[in-house]
């Protein structure tokens, strides 16, 4: 239940949580959560995001609350700004983020499987696997070689495959899989 904005002792809740005071932090809780869910809600746009948000707003809240200075402002503002600024930076953090498809994550788990064979093979084993695999992309057909050969050497994404080769997006997808599938029980 929430508490009278007026009798609600901000600047105590924090220097109680400071000293390190769990109930003081649940108080503040109880008192404020849903407006700085509503506060983090109108900046990330998704309500599970806000959650987070205000999630980790209150472990910093809990750890930082000693480096609140009373003389600087209000601790209810305080208090909104970390919310604030947890949201603003998730927000910063995932327009980072890309968004990839199984396809993509496929590939990247294909490379990394490369990349630790190769440190892991001595050379002359290498050297065989690489005439294996010379072959085995001799077996593909023309176009879904060129696919492969975009992908994982030139380092094209699906689309610029697309584009480059004149071929539909699924159909580009499509082959690299099957190409995929092919190269590996080839190389078995």
């Amino acid at each position: 239940m929430l508490s009278d904005d007026a009798s609600f002792d901000y600047d105590a809740a924090l220097a109680a949580c400071a000293r390190g005071d769990a109930d003081a932090l649940q108080r503040l809780y109880r008192q404020e959560s849903r407006r700085l869910l509503g506060v983090a809600l109108r900046i990330v746009r998704r309500h599970e995001q806000a959650e987070d948000v205000l999630h980790d707003a209150f472990v910093s809240i809990w750890n930082r609350a000693a480096t609140f200075d009373p003389s600087r402002g209000a601790a209810r503002g305080w208090i909104y700004s970390v919310v604030r600024h947890a949201a603003l930076n998730m927000v910063r953090d995932g327009a980072r983020e890309v968004a990839v498809d199984d396809d993509t994550t496929a590939a990247i788990d294909d490379a990394a499987a490369l990349d630790t064979h190769r440190a892991e093979a001595d050379p002359f084993e290498r050297h065989a696997d690489l005439g294996r695999l010379e072959q085995c992309l001799g077996q593909l057909p023309t176009a879904r070689r060129d696919c492969i050969l975009y992908a994982y050497v030139d380092g094209c994404s699906h689309g610029e495959i697309a584009a480059r080769t004149g071929t539909p997006l699924g159909t580009v997808k499509a082959w690299i899989q099957r190409s995929l599938q092919a190269l590996r029980g080839c190389m078995a």
